[in-house]
């Protein structure tokens, strides 16, 4: 990595330049700012060091000039006057990090190697978003968070090998997605990619389904037919659902990992396979291999290569790109959620993940009166959630009377006598707590359009 150390005092810059030459780091030194624009404008530089306080153009200046000019450049800044103002104004114009002299060497280094890290990320996930915009996916990868760049650079990484391949993560994350982009990205990418759901195999078929029969093999085998595994020659099987492959088929699955060779029901002939595996499950392998509901052995050969998708309550900067991509799947142009929805869609846990956001963009979009959409017109657990969230007494007490007002209106139609009578109290009553909570009836007009979709 080329690092850029700025700094108008010639010993700091010759002591961290000493310092991190010798940790292998190829850097480059400049005395002011203007030095500093210059070499970063002709060299390949991924890292800043910069002084804070300098003569001529200060380090907010010549951070925002390099930004300018690499919006990817990284950037530590540092200074002898720390405040929290100055760590803010840094932090906004794109800074990484923030340090305080005398510079703590090992501090320094530990900043530096996690921000290589990021870059190898980034570099690998800018390989791998080709392919990601590819119609070829049934849907788009959103990868804004941390934790999902980390998952689509490995997913880089293992599409280069041949291993087995074993994909873990709760329902809906996006496990088959994964599985394509991992066959998307391999050299097997123009060959089959075919998948197989355990779950949905009736167990009395599951030997016929993987690895096909001969004719006359059971009462019903009126001809020869090929399975899954013969049919994904030269290509990817993916083995969705992997612990619900029944124990008694396990030991066969197992060979043909390992050997590459199966035998149809009913027949004596080898059959040579050239296939990989991936695997995906929602499950706690682990766990069922402790209770020996499934194989050691082929557990162990299925996860040669292991990712974990990370559920949307730990990525939530997805979320919002994610809503995006839905709305332009599923409504017009001109649909939006409201700041406050939009703030509620956030901070909701998912327990269905990417999956469950998508149905309930769907269902916003169906009950939405316009095109603005509510938080009214969000699930009603969405809203309760958010009323729970909330910190103090008095602060839950009012989200729980709005959200009760809101639901009365909602299920009396918004006529106001019938809404008070449901809630035992009075319309003038019923009036004065919908002007406090701000609550108005947004149906539209009967001139009004909604575009639906």
């Amino acid at each position: 990595m080329k690092i850029l150390l700025v700094d108008d005092e010639s010993s700091q810059r010759n002591l961290l330049k000493g310092f991190l030459t010798n940790q292998g780091y190829d850097v480059l030194t400049a005395g002011d700012g203007e030095e500093a624009c210059t070499l970063f404008s002709r060299e390949p530089v991924q890292l800043v060091i910069l002084d804070h306080r300098m003569p001529g153009l200060t380090g907010d200046e010549v951070l925002k000039r390099l930004k300018a000019l690499n919006p990817m450049v990284h950037a530590i800044m540092i200074t002898a006057y720390g405040t929290v103002d100055t760590a803010v104004t840094a932090l906004k114009l794109g800074a990484d990090d923030f340090m305080e002299k005398p510079v703590d060497l090992a501090g320094l280094l530990q900043k530096i190697q996690s921000i290589e890290q990021q870059i190898v990320v980034e570099e690998e996930v800018a390989s791998v978003n080709e392919v990601i915009e590819t119609p070829t996916l049934p849907l788009k990868i959103v990868a804004q968070s941390p934790e999902m760049k980390r998952v689509l650079a490995l997913a880089g990484r293992m599409a280069q090998s041949p291993w087995a391949v074993l994909i873990q993560g709760e329902t809906g994350t996006g496990k088959e997605l994964l599985a394509r982009l991992i066959h998307l990205l391999s050299a097997r990418r123009d060959n089959v990619f075919l998948e197989v759901n355990c779950a949905a195999i009736p167990e009395n078929l599951f030997e016929s389904e993987l690895f096909g029969h001969e004719r006359g093999a059971f009462t019903g085998a009126l001809s020869k037919r090929r399975g899954h595994c013969e049919l994904a020659h030269g290509g990817t099987l993916f083995l969705d659902e992997i612990t619900e492959l029944p124990l008694s088929l396990q030991p066969k699955l197992l060979r043909v990992l390992q050997e590459k060779r199966f035998s149809r029901v009913g027949g004596e002939k080898p059959i040579d396979v050239d296939l990989r595996f991936i695997s995906a499950t929602n499950r706690t392998i682990k766990k069922l291999v402790a209770d020996s509901a499934f194989r050691e052995d082929l557990y162990y050969r299925i996860k040669v290569l292991e990712l974990e998708i990370p559920p949307l309550r730990q990525r939530r900067e997805d979320i919002p790109e994610l809503i995006k991509l839905f709305l332009e799947r599923y409504a017009n142009q001109s649909m939006r959620f409201s700041l406050e929805a939009m703030d509620a869609l956030v901070k909701y846990p998912y327990p269905g993940n990417v999956r469950e956001l998508e149905h309930i963009v769907q269902r916003a979009i169906t009950f939405s009166r316009g095109q603005l959409i509510a938080l009214s017109d969000l699930p009603e657990e969405i809203r309760h959630h958010q009323a729970a969230t909330l910190g103090s007494l008095p602060d839950n007490l009012e989200a729980m009377e709005k959200e009760m007002l809101l639901d009365a209106l909602e299920k009396n139609h918004w006529v106001q006598t019938r809404a008070a009578a449901f809630l035992g109290i009075s319309e003038r009553v019923l009036r004065y707590k919908m002007k406090k909570h701000d609550l108005k009836n947004v149906a539209p007009t009967k001139n009004s359009s909604h575009n639906s979709t």
